[in-house]
C-alpha cells in the first residue's frame, strides 16, 4: 500500500536529536510511502495565560493548520480524547483507509495548548497515543515510528516488538 502521508504540525523541531530521528524515519518510509512533514509557526504562550489568550493561540494555530488540511485527503488528528490503538490495530487502519480509496492520508499535531476546536472538527478521526502529554517534537518522532511500523507491519516483514 504505496500513499502520500502528511505530517502537519505545529513549530519547528529545534533539537538535532529529534531531527536526526525524524530524517532516519523519512528515510526509512521513503519504501512505502511519499512523505512529507509540513511545519506552521507557532505562538508564543505567555507564562499564565488566560484562557481566553490560551484559546486565542490555538485559534491564530489552527488557522494556519486549516490553510494546508485537504479536503480529499484522510484527516487523523492527534488528540489526548482520541482512540487509542495498538501498533496492529493501526496498521489495520492505515490499511482500510487505503482501501477506502484515500491516495493521502493527513496526520496533525498541534501545538503546545492543543488543536483548535475548527481544527478538531475538520478530523475524520482523532486518535491518541497515551493519556500522558509528551512534547509536540517528540510526539513526530513517535507518529513517524509508528507509521513506519505500520507498513512494516501490513508488509509482514519483521519489526521488533
Amino acid at each position: 500500500m504505496y500513499m502520500n502521508i502528511t505530517v502537519l504540525c505545529v513549530g519547528k523541531v529545534k533539537e538535532s536529536y529529534f531531527c536526526d530521528a525524524i530524517r532516519e524515519y523519512g528515510k526509512r518510509l521513503s519504501r512505502y510511502c511519499k512523505l512529507e512533514i509540513v511545519e506552521v509557526p507557532d505562538e508564543k504562550t505567555p507564562d499564565g495565560a488566560s484562557e481566553a489568550e490560551e484559546n486565542k493561540i490555538r485559534e491564530t494555530e489552527g488557522k494556519r493548520l486549516l490553510k494546508h488540511m485537504k479536503p480529499d485527503a484522510y484527516r487523523i488528528v492527534l488528540a489526548i480524547d482520541g482512540a487509542m490503538q495498538d501498533s496492529v490495530a493501526f496498521s489495520r487502519t492505515m490499511e482500510r483507509i487505503g482501501v477506502r480509496g484515500y491516495g493521502q492520508i493527513q496526520f496533525v499535531i498541534g501545538g503546545s495548548l492543543g488543536l483548535s476546536p475548527e481544527v478538531l472538527s475538520q478530523a475524520d478521526e482523532r486518535l491518541s497515543f497515551s493519556k500522558m502529554t509528551f512534547p509536540h517534537q517528540l510526539m513526530r518522532v513517535i507518529l513517524l515510528e509508528q507509521i513506519y511500523r505500520a507498513f512494516r507491519i501490513s508488509a509482514n516483514e519483521p519489526y521488533h516488538k
